[in-house]
C-alpha cells in the first residue's frame, strides 16, 4: 500500500464522518424540542461535521495533487469559529425575547445568572 492509498483513505474516513455528523445535525434539528436544543445540534454536531468534511479534502488534496490549500484552512477556522458564537448569540436572543423552553428543562442557569447580574447592581 503506497502513501498516497493511505491518504485517500482517511480522508475518504473523515469526509464520510463528517457527512454522518452533518446527518446527525439535521435528524437533532427535526427532533429537538425547542430552539435551544436545537442550536445545541445545529451547532456542535454540524460544527464538528463540516470540521471533518473540510479536513478530509484538505489531506485529499494535500497528498493526492500536492495542493496545500489556504482557502480550505481558512473554512475550517471560520466554521470553528462563527458557527458556536452565531448558535450561542440565537440561543441568547431568544432566551432574551421569552421564547419558551421545552417541557422537559430541568434548569435555566441563564435565568439564574441574569437574576444575580440585577441583584449586584
Amino acid at each position: 500500500m503506497n502513501p498516497n492509498d493511505l491518504s485517500e483513505m482517511i480522508a475518504a474516513i473523515l469526509i464520510l464522518a463528517g457527512t454522518f455528523i452533518s446527518f446527525l445535525s439535521a435528524i437533532g434539528l427535526v427532533r429537538l424540542p425547542d430552539v435551544y436544543t436545537r442550536s445545541h445540534a445545529a451547532s456542535k454536531s454540524s460544527t464538528l461535521g463540516v470540521l471533518f468534511t473540510l479536513v478530509g479534502t484538505f489531506i485529499f488534496f494535500l497528498f493526492s495533487d500536492g495542493f496545500f490549500s489556504v482557502r480550505l484552512l481558512l473554512g475550517i477556522f471560520f466554521v470553528f469559529l462563527t458557527a458556536p458564537v452565531s448558535a450561542h448569540l440565537i440561543a441568547r436572543a431568544a432566551y432574551i425575547t421569552n421564547v419558551k423552553m421545552a417541557e422537559t428543562t430541568v434548569k435555566d442557569e441563564l435565568g439564574e445568572a441574569i437574576e444575580k447580574r440585577k441583584q449586584s447592581k
